[in-house]
């Protein structure tokens, strides 16, 4: 996710104020310790749960990549907490606030700690990194299998159940500023305008660049999904956005030198995020499976890929 500017060696102890609290930063790529702590607090703004279980897959998974010897940049830095940040959300958002979930996230976040490294070790040679995989990966494979065992499933929570969504593409202006917000907390599998404010703040004190791409993806986001004529609920409601986010800030922010080349290039994958979140979710919907974050994954790895090719763009150094 982001880079830093620590030295790597071998584990030292863990700083226990900063290291865990940037693992919520690095969600959105950044490790800027104000930006974690906000994002941390506007988690607990959405409610008990989420806070709590996103909380406690940073923390396990954190402590999990420390334990096993891993790399003390990173560490310190919180490349192995926000994969487990997001695990815990998904499986208490999906499967309720039970001793069964409490486990599973614990379970989960420390599988997601050995994932991301896997991946990187994997992915270093082409150079990319891990980004979401480990949390869709594990957090996936769990809700999706969760109905077959009696102790873990306890019926679908309201907040997992789909409502009646209005078939209607008219974006209303409540609508679009909500979406504006809405697509920045989705990206925590949030619904919330608010809960979207605290983080858009967070994200501002990582740079002027890191809050344009956000507030420009979640635009770029919205536009794409209202001109394709997606339900303007959904649109309003983040669905369609996160990705874009999500890219934008990757690309434009993080991944990218800056010019006004890679500027074009991270819309035009915020925009396409768009496209490939409705492809994934209907594909996924076939065996009740989630989105989460792939359309984010795949357009990124696909153009970082693709930006060596191009004499116009760089990668960041």
């Amino acid at each position: 996710m982001a880079k830093g500017t620590e030295s790597a060696g071998t584990p030292t102890p863990l700083t226990p104020a900063w290291t865990w609290v940037r693992g919520f930063g690095q969600v959105d790529l950044q490790s800027n310790v104000v930006t974690g702590l906000l994002i941390w607090v506007s988690l607990w703004a959405a409610g008990w749960a989420v806070g709590l279980y996103a909380t406690i897959g940073v923390l396990v998974s954190t402590l999990t990549a420390h334990l096993l010897g891993g790399d003390a940049k990173a560490i310190r830095l919180g490349l192995y907490g926000y994969s487990g940040c997001l695990a815990g959300i998904a499986l208490v958002v999906n499967l309720g606030a039970h001793v069964s979930t409490l486990v599973l996230t614990v379970v989960g976040a420390v599988l997601c700690a050995i994932l991301t490294a896997a991946l990187n070790t994997f992915l270093a040679p082409h150079g990319l990194t891990a980004l979401t995989a480990p949390f869709c990966l594990v957090s996936g494979v769990m809700v999706l299998g969760a109905p077959s065992f009696a102790r873990i499933w306890h019926g679908a929570p309201d907040s997992a159940r789909a409502g009646t969504v209005s078939a209607g593409t008219a974006l209303t202006w409540n609508q679009a500023w909500h979406a504006f917000f809405c697509n920045v907390s989705q990206v925590f599998l949030v619904n919330s305008w608010y809960v979207g404010l605290i983080m858009l703040v967070g994200l501002a004190f990582a740079g002027w660049a890191v809050f344009a791409f956000t507030a420009g993806g979640s635009v770029v986001g919205t536009l794409a999904a209202w001109a394709l004529g997606a339900p303007a609920q959904l649109i309003g409601n983040g669905i369609y956005g996160y990705n874009a986010v999500l890219v934008a800030l990757a690309l434009g922010a993080v991944l990218l030198e800056a010019s006004p080349w890679s500027v074009g290039y991270a819309l035009v994958g915020a925009a396409a995020s768009v496209g490939l979140t409705a492809s994934v979710t209907s594909l996924f919907t076939t065996f009740g499976g989630h989105t989460f974050t792939w359309p984010f994954i795949l357009i990124t790895w696909g153009f970082v890929l693709a930006a060596p090719a191009f004499s116009r763009l760089g990668k960041s150094a």
